[in-house]
This record gives structure tokens, sequence and C-alpha cells, in this order.
């Protein structure tokens, strides 16, 4: 998946199921952020709170390897997974979800519980304001002066970026492109300097 929608701002949703009181925080989360800080966050917002549980998709939202939940006490499988669930299924990448709970005196059970840590999820996801994320691959080409404006002018056609050009013996260019246009720059530099230029790439995924 090269591009896949991702949160432009945060949201929040607050229901109360069986007395307890449910805050759904949904919120942009990329790779390099701090989840501790993020929670940190949401504790000082709402002391007091029986559970902080949350869950995460860092990357895409195929990516299985860039996510993580948590129960924060629950009983096993009650909560975070749920949730991951529910973020899993919404299509919507880079999105931390913390859901805090203020015990009311009444026990859900684990089924209820699942679905009481999903429900603020499934509730607020449809009105998340959401942008497209272009999912950009960076290399660079060694090239002669000749072949240069071909070369920009093929990255401009197929969607890419021009990260830099470094003009010596030859011209070094750095740039970065759709995954799903990789292909077709490829085949396109390769024909117009007639395999002076062969790009390529190591496909992810």
């Amino acid at each position: 998946m090269s591009d896949f929608r991702v949160a432009s701002e945060a949201l929040e949703f607050e229901e109360t199921i069986n007395k307890s009181r449910f805050i759904t925080l949904l919120e942009p989360f990329t790779i390099g952020d701090d989840l501790k800080q993020r929670l940190a966050r949401a504790k000082a917002r709402y002391p007091g709170a029986s559970h902080y549980c949350w869950a995460y998709l860092a990357g895409a939202p195929s990516d299985t390897v860039n996510m993580g939940y948590s129960d924060d006490g629950e009983p096993s499988g009650t909560a975070g997974r749920p949730m991951l669930a529910v973020l899993q299924g919404a299509q919507v990448g880079q999105l931390l979800a913390i859901v805090v709970r203020y015990y009311g005196g009444v026990k859900l059970g684990t089924g209820g519980l699942a679905r009481a840590y999903a429900s603020g999820i499934k509730q607020a996801i449809p009105n998340l304001p959401t942008h497209v994320f272009r999912q950009l691959i960076e290399s660079e080409l060694r090239v002669d002066y000749a072949d240069a404006q071909t070369i920009t002018h093929e990255l401009k056609a197929c969607e890419g970026e021009l990260l830099s050009s470094d003009y010596g013996a030859q011209v070094i260019i750095k740039f970065a492109l759709p995954e799903n246009q990789l292909d077709k720059f490829s085949r396109q530099v390769n024909n117009l300097t007639q395999g002076r230029v062969r790009p390529h790439f190591e496909h992810k995924g």
C-alpha cells in the first residue's frame, strides 16, 4: 500500500456504559513519536482513572510490525486487542487510540469490556479528519549532464520529488517516488536514455 489515510488532527469522544465513563482519544502517531509521553499527557488531562488502555498503528494500516496495544490491567484481551482490531479495520494509519476508563462500580464482563473499549473508536473514526499520506521511496542516480533534464522531467511525470542535485563530474540526483510509480519511472528513464540510465529499486513488502 503506497498511499493511505492518516489523521489530520486529534479527536475525542466520550460515552458512559453501565456507569463507567469511557473517554476515547484519537491522535496522529508515527514511528518516531514517544508513546510514554502521550500516555503521560492523557493521565495528566484525566487523572485518577481506573485504566488507560491503548493501541496504535505507527505505519500503514496493513503494517503488522509497527503496531502495539495494552490492556493496562484489564483482563487480557478485553481492551487493547479489540481497540487495535477497530483501528486496522478503519484503514487509517499512523494513529494512536487511548481509552481512559473511570470505573463506575458495575462489572461489564469480558465481552462487555471488549465491546466498550472498541465502541468509542468505532463512533469516533467516521468523524476523524484525515488526509492521504504518500509513502515515498528515496533513491539517487549518478547521470551525465545530458541525461539530467530527462530524469527531472520524468520525476515530475511520475509524481516524484526532487530532493537535491549535485553537479560535479556527473550529476548526483537525489529524489523520492511513490512506491506505485517505481516501475513506470524505471522503464521510462531506461527508454529515454537508450539504456544509459537504469534505475533500480529494492521493492518493499
